[in-house]
Formats: structure tokens, C-alpha cells, sequence
């Protein structure tokens, strides 16, 4: 998942909205922590669960990421209004945890993340939100589903490990 995180940023610019979509545990902050990693920002990339929010400035000429957890917000849009993300979203990535069916409205051009991990897959890693050792013993598939004129022409499938299709 962390891998994936670094691959992605090599294709995100300011502007960019990603949605993170899959159950507990399936590494949205682990794949969060690698867009981090890859954007070179500022910080410990940790689940923002109990702050909602956290800004990673860069470390060199990068956009800032923006990873926000929207599990506990239920209000949709009103409440993500609250975070001024519209106000962070030109010169950002943002990246939204639960965002599905909240934030959509903020940008034209989203990416949406859909993690499915395999069932019985938290007795092999126990980590919450894949934050195991990134052995794979944890087998999830990804689907990364582009929106938008930002990504109509995009290849995402160089997101793709080696062998695996898509």
C-alpha cells in the first residue's frame, strides 16, 4: 500500500482530490503515509481521525498534502464546508478518508481508491489500517477510478504492480 502511495504521487498535482474508500484496516493511511513519502511533505503522515485534518507542508517545491478522515463526519458537505478543504484544494492534494458519497462536490476531478482486502486478512497483519511490515500478507485489491476531464487521458495503470492486471 505504501508503494501504491509513492506510484500515485508521481501522477497527483496541486488540485488534485483523492477519495479513500475500503473498511478498517485496509490501508488508506499506509497508502496515505506513501503519497506523503512521495510528495516529499513534512511530517508524520498519521491517521487524522480524532483532529479531522491535518496540513503537510512540503519539503521542496511540492504541493501540500491534505489528508483529511471523514469517517466521523455524517453531514456530508455542510460539514466538510467546516474545514475550508475548497479553500485548500487549488494548491493541494487533497486526500479524504470515507470521503464516498461526502466531498464529491468539492472538485469536477477526483480520483476515487477502493481497497478490498481479503477476507480473514486482519488475523494475518493485526495492524490497523495496514500499518503492518508490508510483507503482503495481507492481500488487497485495488481498483483507482479516474473522474473527470483531469483524468480522462490518464494511464492509470502504471499504478499496477508487475503481473497483476489493472
Amino acid at each position: 500500500m505504501r508503494e501504491l502511495g509513492r506510484s500515485l504521487a508521481r501522477l497527483l498535482l496541486p488540485g488534485d482530490l483523492v477519495l479513500l474508500t475500503g473498511e478498517l484496516g485496509a490501508g488508506k493511511t499506509t497508502l496515505t503515509r506513501g503519497l506523503g513519502e512521495g510528495l516529499d511533505v513534512r511530517g508524520a503522515v498519521t491517521s487524522p481521525t480524532f483532529v479531522i485534518a491535518r496540513v503537510h507542508p512540503p519539503l521542496g517545491d511540492g504541493p501540500p498534502l491534505v489528508h483529511v478522515d471523514a469517517y466521523r463526519l455524517g453531514g456530508g458537505l455542510e460539514e466538510m464546508e467546516d474545514l475550508d478543504l475548497d479553500v485548500s484544494l487549488p494548491e493541494s492534494v487533497v486526500v479524504v478518508e470515507w470521503g464516498e458519497g461526502k466531498v464529491e462536490e468539492l472538485s469536477e476531478d477526483r480520483l476515487h481508491v477502493v481497497i478490498e482486502r481479503s477476507v480473514g486478512a486482519e488475523a494475518a497483519g493485526g495492524a490497523e489500517d495496514g500499518a503492518g511490515d508490508g510483507s503482503g500478507e495481507d492481500a488487497r485489491t485495488v481498483t483507482v477510478t479516474g473522474v473527470g476531464g483531469r483524468w480522462a487521458g490518464q494511464d492509470l495503470s502504471v499504478l499496477a504492480e508487475p503481473g497483476e492486471n489493472g
